[in-house]
C-alpha cells in the first residue's frame, strides 16, 4: 500500500526529527565545500540554510572570524539550526528567518554566497539573484548547486506509461511541464549574467538513488516529503489511489526486471563572481 498522506513540516518537532536532507543535499553540498573561498573574516550568506548542513560547516571551517548569514523562511528547519548553533556555542552565524527575495543586506557587504539546491525552492528566483548581485562586493564569489532537467528519468517514463495506460492523456501535459521546469545549466548561467554575475566554471555529474522496488520508493519518507505532493498534482484529482496502485505496480515490475531501482539525478554546480 501507498502512503498518498501529506507531510505537515511545519510542526515544531520536524526539524529534530527530520534526517533525510543530508541524503539529498550532501552530494551537492560536499561539491560546494571542496571549491568555497576559506578565508578569515569573510561575510558568508548561505541562501535556503534549511537545518543548517552548510551553515555550520562554513562557521567551523571559515574560524571565528568568518560571519555566516543563514537564510531561510522554514521555521521549523531553522529552530533546528539554532539548536545546533547554541550546541556547538558557535558566535558567528546570524539566522534570518524569510525570503531571500526581500533580504535587507547592506551594499557590496557579502564576500561569498552559497545556495545549495535553493534555485529550484526559490518563489522568485530573479529577484534573489538580482539581491545578492546588489550584496555582493565585487568579485564575490557566488557557489550554487542544483538538480537538472532529466532526473528520475526512469520513474517518469513510467509514470508517463501508467497514465497511457489508464487514458489519462489529460494529465500528460502537467507531467511534461512538471518534468521541465527544473533548473538547466544554459539557462541557470544566463540568470546569473542578467544578474550580473560572470560564471567561471561549470560542472555537471551524476548520481543515483536505489530503492528495492517502486513501492519502497513511493513510501520512503524523503520522497514523500520532497517529491508526491507534486507528482499527486500532475496525476489529478480522479483516482488518485488507484492510479498510484498502478505506478508502484509497474515499478515493481521495473524493479523485478533490473534487480533494482535505480534513478538518475543529473547535478549542475556552479561558480560565478559578480562582476565590477
Amino acid at each position: 500500500m501507498i502512503n498518498l498522506d501529506p507531510i505537515d513540516t511545519n510542526t515544531p518537532d520536524f526539524g529534530d526529527l527530520y534526517d533525510e536532507l543530508p541524503l539529498w543535499s550532501a552530494p551537492f553540498g560536499l561539491w560546494i565545500l571542496d571549491r568555497v573561498p576559506l578565508r578569515p573574516g569573510q561575510t558568508v550568506l548561505d541562501l535556503g540554510a534549511g537545518t543548517g548542513f552548510l551553515t555550520v560547516e562554513l562557521a567551523e571551517r571559515g574560524g571565528a572570524t568568518t560571519n555566516v548569514i543563514a537564510v531561510d523562511p522554514w521555521q521549523a528547519a531553522m529552530a533546528r539550526l539554532q539548536r545546533k548553533i547554541t550546541q556547538r556555542k558557535l558566535t558567528n552565524v546570524q539566522l534570518m528567518v524569510q525570503d531571500a527575495a526581500a533580504l535587507a543586506l547592506p551594499d557590496q557587504s557579502v564576500d561569498v554566497i552559497v545556495s545549495n539546491l535553493g534555485v529550484n525552492n526559490f518563489d522568485d528566483p530573479s529577484a534573489v539573484l538580482h539581491m545578492c548581485s546588489r550584496a555582493a562586493r565585487p568579485g564575490a564569489t557566488f557557489l550554487l548547486t542544483t538538480n537538472l532537467v532529466g532526473h528520475m528519468a526512469e520513474f517518469y517514463d513510467v509514470f508517463r506509461r501508467v497514465l497511457q495506460q489508464a487514458g489519462r492523456t489529460d494529465r500528460l501535459a502537467a507531467l511534461e511541464s512538471h518534468i521541465q521546469h527544473r533548473a538547466n545549466v544554459v539557462s541557470l548561467q544566463a540568470a546569473l549574467d542578467e544578474a550580473g554575475f560572470d560564471v567561471v566554471d561549470s560542472i555537471t555529474d551524476s548520481f543515483r538513488l536505489r530503492f528495492a522496488d517502486g513501492t519502497a520508493l513511493l513510501n520512503h519518507f524523503f520522497i514523500r516529503l520532497g517529491f508526491l505532493p507534486a507528482w499527486i498534482a500532475v496525476a489529478g484529482a480522479e483516482n488518485t489511489a488507484q492510479t498510484f496502485a498502478a505506478l508502484a505496480q509497474e515499478l515493481n515490475a521495473v524493479a523485478a526486471a533490473r534487480g533494482e531501482l535505480a534513478l538518475t539525478i543529473p547535478t549542475a554546480g556552479i561558480v560565478a563572481r559578480r562582476r565590477g
